[in-house]
């Protein structure tokens, strides 16, 4: 009996998991919002890019890159903490191929909510509320952007780590 119910937790466990590694995608406002958010802490990025990314992200949609642009935003993970007990504690841990960041306050908020926006599910730690994406992959095409049409921004990632 007690093998029975040792079973059953390890495969619960293991449900658990393999959802919450589970592959997701989010397109139009929300992955543009997801990669705009990113793109401004993005070793990856060129300057000039994250002016562009970041002015299109303000309304101007006067600024458009040359023909035919697209701009990738990756990151190998983002982690994301807010405490419900010392409400004034939220930070982001952004690791990238070439190095992390860690945002503290408005910062990791934005980046919290954008993800949240995204439909990251949370996970709850010790009076802390966690969300996590692996692998993400962010795409702005900018032709399709300047039809104003919905589209020109995808994004893919894996939820939790």
């Amino acid at each position: 009996m007690k093998s029975v119910v040792v079973l059953t937790s390890l495969l619960a466990v293991a449900q658990a998991r393999a959802v919450s590694a589970a592959p997701a995608t989010a397109t139009g406002p929300t992955a543009f919002a997801l990669a705009c958010v990113l793109a401004q802490h993005s070793p990856l990025l060129s300057a000039s890019d994250k002016r562009v990314i970041a002015h299109l992200f303000s309304g101007a949609s006067n600024v458009m890159p040359p023909a035919n642009k697209k701009f990738s935003v990756t990151a190998d993970s983002v982690i994301c903490r807010v405490s419900g007990v010392d409400i004034t504690a939220r930070f982001c841990k952004l690791s990238f191929k070439s190095g992390e960041r860690t945002l503290k306050g408005r910062d990791a908020n934005e980046i919290n909510a954008t993800l949240v926006a995204a439909g990251v599910a949370p996970e709850g730690a010790a009076g802390s509320t966690i969300e996590s994406v692996s692998r993400l992959v962010c795409t702005l095409d900018f032709n399709e952007i300047s039809q104003k049409a919905g589209g020109g921004a995808k994004c893919s990632f894996e939820m939790g780590q």
